[in-house]
C-alpha cells in the first residue's frame, strides 16, 4: 500500500502562482510515474501533468507552458509548479503514482482562483 500526502493548496488571485507537493510513502522502487490529476465541481477527473521515471511528461492542453512538474526520486517526492493561475484552474487537485503496475491516489488538495 501507498500513501500519498499532499500540501500547498489554497486560495490565491488569478495571476498568481501556486506550489503543490505530494511525497509517497515506501520505497522509490518500481515507481513508474507520478504526477497531478484535478478535478472541478461537476466535471471529470482530468489530466494535468504527469512525469514518468524516464522523466519525460504529457500535459494537459490547457496548464501547458503554465504547470511545470519537477520530481525527486530519491525522496519519492513530486512538485507542481502553477503559474499565471486561472479562475478555471480551481478544482480538487489530486496526487498520482503508478507503482508496480498499480495506481494510487492522495485525498487531493483544494485550489481556488478567484477572479
Amino acid at each position: 500500500q501507498v500513501m500519498l500526502a499532499e500540501s500547498g493548496g489554497g486560495l490565491v488571485q488569478a495571476g498568481g502562482s501556486l506550489r503543490l507537493s505530494c511525497e509517497a510513502s515506501g520505497s522509490a522502487a518500481s515507481v513508474n510515474a507520478m504526477g497531478w490529476y484535478r478535478q472541478a465541481s461537476g466535471k471529470e477527473r482530468e489530466l494535468v501533468v504527469v512525469m514518468s521515471s524516464g522523466g519525460s511528461t504529457k500535459s494537459g492542453d490547457s496548464v501547458k507552458g503554465r504547470f511545470t512538474i519537477s520530481r525527486d526520486n530519491a525522496k519519492n517526492t513530486v512538485h507542481l509548479q502553477m503559474n499565471s493561475l486561472k479562475p478555471e484552474d480551481t478544482a480538487v487537485y489530486y496526487c498520482y503514482i503508478q507503482k508496480s503496475g498499480l495506481d494510487y491516489w492522495g485525498q487531493g488538495t483544494q485550489v481556488t482562483v478567484s477572479s
